[in-house]
Formats: C-alpha cells, structure tokens, sequence
C-alpha cells in the first residue's frame, strides 16, 4: 500500500474532523461528560467505599475502580457515537455527498478516513476522561489505582468497545436514508454493548482477568468482522439513489421463499439440487467445524483434569463421603426413561442449534461457533469426569452417545457449519445485491440447511436416545 493512498485517506479525515470540532453542539456535551462524569464517579466511589467499610467487603472495595474507570471509558462513545452515524447519511442530508463520492477517491479511502475520524474522536476523548478520574483518584485515601496489568486490559477493554461501535454506526450510516433513522438504529448498538459491559463487569468483580482476555479478542474480531462487512457492501450509487426507508414485508417473504424453494417444484427436485447447492456451499465450514470440534473436545476434557482432579485432591475425607453420598442419590436411569420422551429431547436439541444460529447472527459467528465448542466441549469433560471417578468412560460413551450420536452430533456440526457460513458469506463483496438481499439469501441457506437434514437427524437421534439408548446405557452400567 503506497503512502499516497494512505495520504488521501488522511485527507477525508482531516475534513471530517475540521467539520466535527467547529460544531460547538458536538463538543460541549463530550467537555461536560469528560469532565463532569469522573467527578460524579469520584463521589459514588466515595460514598460506597464508606458504605462497604461497615461489612469488610475488601473484594468489591479493590474492584470498584476498575469497574468505575470501565463505565467511565463507555459513556464518551456513546455521545462520540453520533458523529459516525452521521459521517455519510449526513453528508447526504446536507447536499455535500456529491462532491465527495465524485472526489478521486477509492471506496476504501472514504470509508477508512470517515473510521478513523469516528474512533480517534470518542478514544481521545475516553482517554482524558480516565486520566482525570485517576487524578481524583490519587486524592482519596481509601482507593487506589489498579495494578497495571489490569489497567492496561481496561484501556484495550475501552479501546475495543470503541471500534465495535463506531464500526457498527458507520455501517449503519450507509445503510440508513435520513439521520433520524440512523439515530433510531442507534439502540441497536448501544443496548447490546451495555448488555456486553454488564458480562465484563460480573467477570471483572470476581477478578477472572483470562476471561475478559477473551472479551477483548471477541470484541476486537466483531469490530474488524464490521468494518469488513462494511466496505464489502459500501456502494456509491446506493447512498446516492435511495430517499427513503420502506418497510416491505411482502418483497422479503418472497425474496426468502424463492431463494429457500430454488426452483424446484417436488421435494426430490429440491433435494436434488437446491438443497445440495447449498450443501456444496457450507462444505469448507463443515470442515472447520469438525476441526474446531476435535479442539473443543480436547479443551473440555483438559480443563476437568487440571480443575476437578485439583479440586478432589485438596478435598478432605469428609468432602469425599458427602460427594459419594450425593452421587449415590442421583435418580436411577431406568426411572428417568418414562419421564424423558422423544419429543422433549427433540425440542432441547433443535433449541441448541437455533441458539447456536441466533448467536452467530449477531456477531458474524463469533458467539456462534463459542456456543458450539462449549456443547461439544461437554464430551471431552465428561469423558475426563468419569476417569476421574475411577470409571471406564469408554464402553459408557460406545453404550450412551454413540446409538443416537451418530445422528445428533453431525445434525449439530451441520447447523453450526451453516451459521459459520452466513458470518463469512455477509463480509465478503457481493456485487450487485444490496445487504438485505445478501442477509435474505443467506438466511434461506441457512434455512434448506436446518429444516433438509438438521432436523431429520434430529428427530432421529431423539428417538433413538429416548428408548433405545436407555437400555444399553443400564445394560453397560451394569
């Protein structure tokens, strides 16, 4: 890449931020939260560490910074936030698009420069409202600064929240036909961000830092997976041709249903070759997720021999007893084969895989494909498990995963494949289509998919696992 390009994306930039600091409506809220919110933090801080005193609650009192410098980063953004849902529907509002999409330009430089200007403004701004809190800080005798370790995950933790949404308004912002709208769509950021931070700050007051090490790296792939899908569908005629939002339900039902059908008029036709395209289509996924699968599997069974064998060997004599006494009053499985039907297990599998689906929906697979490895994980820890309780977990899992397993768990890694496809498939350049045509024909994939072969395997392995696999499961106990 050639410093002339990188150049004339610094020149939209410098625009956008020549614009930004003389609109003195942008610039007093974010100088009235910078410097006003950290007061206010100070003073709860305050007050609650006086409050806690009175119970000798020392583990919320040295989380209460963190938690306090996390909120404080989050709320500049979110003000910041209307500069990126304005970066290119309003330029089109006031009459200044024209000169700028005709400019000499790629689309790459004029979404880029418009990036750049969105994150730094609401990071500088995060940035000094911190730093200010941290003074105030070193002035109370009762809290201190985190160590640095945890300072530095909460500044990339601030960092990443930033470029999710700012990448997530400025798609937004293309999309959208009127500023109005886009502000309206704003809640679709900022309600799924707080829901976000609310995880982060349970983690963060039980101190399990690995875990939030994982937050920033999902966060930061979410926002590079948007600023991709982006400029994948960043397009300089669609800013400029549409005037207004219509809410068509009729076009999207038939968009869905003419891409689910494919043409064909039986249900051997439709196997035959609609159904098969798009299996053709999901096959590189299904590859990763067998792969990803053997990882998942490994990752569950480590975890149980490094924690649970931890946890049995620092266990007293007593401990032992009680958890024997507890195993030992678990429910006979041949009680539980009436209680268990078909359509009860049917149900709960089908729901895993549509969770699995909704998650990866709303983060291009991310949460998706971790909702999966933690189903597939379960094997290898209960596999672990029962070495651990001195038992043979071999012939148990030929007996009582294998009959309906078979079925299940390839319906499982086929809905996940699909879900791992939709999130490649939505940041990949599609010329031509616009993004709802793009989202309506990968949902129709993902739909042959689940109702062609996920479900079918299904309601087979729930029979099998309803009332074949109960008796050699007992049989093998016994």
């Amino acid at each position: 890449m050639s410093t002339n390009k990188l150049r004339l994306v610094w020149l939209v930039a410098r625009r956008e931020l020549r614009d930004q600091l003389r609109d003195w409506r942008v610039l007093a809220p974010m100088l009235i939260l910078v410097f006003c919110f950290p007061i206010l933090m100070n003073e709860f801080a305050k007050q609650t560490v006086d409050f806690l005193n009175k119970y000798s609650a020392n583990l919320i009192l040295e989380r209460l910074v963190p938690f306090s410098i996390m909120i404080i980063g989050f709320f500049p953004i979110t003000i910041s936030l209307v500069v990126a849902l304005e970066s290119f529907v309003g330029e089109k509002e006031r009459g200044t698009i024209e000169p700028m999409l005709s400019a000499p330009f790629d689309d790459w430089q004029l979404y880029f420069g418009k990036l750049l200007v969105g994150v730094v403004t609401p990071l500088v701004a995060s940035y000094l409202s911190i730093a200010f809190y941290l003074v105030l800080i070193t002035r109370q005798e009762k809290l201190t600064i985190p160590p640095f370790t945890i300072m530095f995950q909460l500044m990339l933790l601030t960092t990443a929240h930033a470029f999710l949404m700012v990448s997530a308004a400025i798609v937004i912002s293309v999309q959208s036909t009127s500023v109005k709208a886009a502000n309206l769509l704003a809640s679709f950021i900022v309600i799924p961000v707080a829901v976000l931070m609310q995880g982060e700050a349970v983690m963060l007051f039980w101190g399990n830092e690995q875990i939030l090490w994982l937050a920033v790296a999902g966060v930061m792939i979410i926002a590079l997976l948007l600023i991709r899908m982006g400029i994948a569908h960043f397009e300089r005629e669609y800013l400029l041709g549409r005037e207004i939002d219509t809410i068509n339900l009729s076009w999207v039902w038939r968009t869905f249903w003419k891409n689910f059908l494919g043409g064909a008029r039986s249900l051997r036709e439709w196997y035959g070759f609609v159904f098969q395209g798009s299996l053709r289509r999901i096959l590189p996924a299904v590859i990763a997720v067998v792969l990803i699968a053997g990882v998942s599997v490994w990752l569950g069974y480590d975890w149980v021999i490094q924690n649970v064998s931890q946890t049995i060997a620092k266990a007293s004599p007593d401990e032992l007893v009680k958890l024997e006494g507890r195993i030992s009053k678990m429910p006979n499985l041949a009680n539980l084969r009436g209680q268990i039907t078909a359509p009860f297990l049917f149900l709960n599998n089908a729901r895993a895989v549509l969770s699995i689906f909704l998650g990866g929906l709303v983060s291009f697979s991310v949460l998706g494909v971790l909702f999966y490895m933690l189903n597939i994980g379960l094997i290898g820890g209960l596999f672990a498990l029962l070495q651990l309780l001195g038992i043979q977990p071999l012939p148990l899992f030929v007996a009582g995963v294998l009959p309906h397993g078979i079925f299940e768990i390839p319906a499982l890694m086929l809905g996940s494949a699909a879900m791992l496809y939709f999130g490649v498939a939505i940041v990949t350049p599609q010329t031509g289509k616009s993004l709802g045509e793009v989202i309506l024909e990968l949902l129709a994939d993902w739909a042959k998919i689940f109702v062609g072969i996920v479900l079918p395997l299904l309601a087979l392995a729930a029979v099998i696992e309803a009332y074949i696999t109960p008796a050699l499961l007992m049989n093998a106990m016994k």
